[in-house]
């Protein structure tokens, strides 16, 4: 049945595959950062309405949310298919969020053309701000992910991989205030704010030589005062800080917070740490879905390169490890480019609109959509990531706990800080 059905899915997506190839080109044509994907949440919310779906525009508080649910079977497995669609600022789509967002429509177009047949149910999200505002996480707090039994979605990448090795991550804004004065005349009535960031950065240095190798923080200094002939009275960095989980990156962000009130010490300025909002989590891969989803990549022509075989620092950071310590989920890779081009470079950008991109978009939403199929279809392997999961389940559950910081957590968090989405 699965087999039947999986065909019929991909002869969908083959007839549509212009309309998607379309949609794909006038998201890449017209890039929007964060928060502010209008034009790619009205076309992908379009699209879904002119397929005779009910949409949810504006979703979970957010203006460039929305969400697609569908299959009337009540009781059956419940899937999640995510489009992401923001892009980076200055270089548009060079992570090809582009390809995200038609492979996701795609998948769940072609899942609801199955009709009476589909042997589940399906939601399909829009899913805002992943390269800055971890967006995932604000939908997950108002309830987008709950009831899920599995959630998936593909990234364009330089090579087919089973998944994106990942780190956690959380961004931090520090504020030094001191007191201005005559740098020459009276240096002596002023505080240096100035020192205090930049001992901080020092004193980070020398953490960073006693941090594991999967750790990582670095920062730049975004205002460092105004004259030299003015003892500056303000100073303010901007740090990324990664571990290789959640648990790990919360004691961390700690050691770091040290070196930051420790050089507001020594300088005698008053200092303000304010993290952003939510982690984003590395990601709790689902090892029964994805070696699924890559089988069924494989069958449409697909090479994978060995996981095994990448370089141990090759590892970004994005919001779908916050779903996936919520429900099993996957996160394979797609190749769009060669393997030469990385992302979050111009270059990528440009193959991201390519051939090479186009059919990425087409496979991608073919390997999505079978391998939706298979979770409603195959419970042997259903049961097994249930059961991996659930291994798991309390580490997830701290790490969540660890990872938010809007109720009064790790400082305060601010809302327009946002982490580092696959970067």
């Amino acid at each position: 049945m699965s087999a039947e059905l999986k065909q019929q899915a991909c002869d969908v997506i083959d007839a549509m595959a212009g309309e998607l190839v379309e949609a794909s080109h006038a998201i890449h044509a017209k890039p929007e950062v964060a928060f502010e994907e209008v034009f790619a949440h009205g076309l992908l919310s379009n699209k879904v309405e002119a397929a005779g779906l009910r949409v949810e525009r504006h979703a979970c508080g957010l203006d460039t949310a929305f969400i697609s649910e569908f299959g009337t079977q009540d009781t059956a497995p419940l899937v999640g298919i995510l489009s992401e669609y923001d892009a980076l600022p200055g270089i548009g789509h060079a992570c090809g969020h582009n390809i995200i967002a038609t492979t996701g429509l795609g998948a769940s177009l072609a899942l609801a053309k199955l009709g009476a047949k589909l042997p589940g149910r399906v939601r399909y999200l829009g899913t805002p701000a992943e390269e800055s505002g971890n967006g995932k996480e604000l939908m997950a707090r108002q309830g987008a992910f709950e009831g899920l039994d599995a959630a998936m979605m593909v990234h364009p990448a330089g090579v087919n991989l089973i998944t994106m090795p990942s780190l956690a991550v959380n961004e931090v804004r520090v504020t030094y205030t001191g007191k201005a004065a005559h740098a020459s005349a009276m240096p002596f009535a002023g505080i240096n704010a100035l020192d205090g960031l930049v001992m901080a950065y020092q004193s980070i240095a020398q953490l960073r030589q006693h941090i594991k190798q999967s750790e990582r923080i670095h920062g730049i200094f975004n205002e460092a005062g105004l004259a030299p002939n003015i003892v500056p009275d303000r100073a303010v960095g901007t740090f990324y800080v990664r571990a290789a989980n959640g648990l790990e990156l919360a004691n961390l962000k700690q050691r770091v917070q040290n070196c930051f009130e420790a050089g507001a010490l020594a300088a005698g300025c008053e200092v303000q740490i304010d993290w952003a909002l939510g982690d984003y989590l590395e990601i709790k891969d689902s090892w029964p879905i994805a070696e699924r989803y890559k089988q069924n990549a494989e069958s449409l022509g697909r090479d994978f390169f060995p996981l095994e075989k990448m370089p141990g620092s090759g590892a970004g950071s994005t919001d779908m490890g916050n779903v996936s310590h919520r429900v099993p989920s996957i996160h394979p890779m797609i190749a769009c480019a060669p393997p030469s081009v990385v992302i979050h470079n111009p270059e990528f950008a440009k193959w991201a609109g390519s051939d090479m991109g186009d059919k990425a978009v087409v496979d991608g939403a073919k390997a999505l959509a079978m391998t939706a199929i298979d979770v409603m279809c195959d419970k042997k392997m259903m049961q097994a990531a249930r059961a991996e999961f659930d291994r798991t389940a309390e580490f997830s559950s701290q790490s969540l706990l660890a990872a938010w910081h809007g109720d009064g957590g790790h400082e305060n968090g601010d809302a327009s800080l946002g982490g580092c989405g696959c970067c």
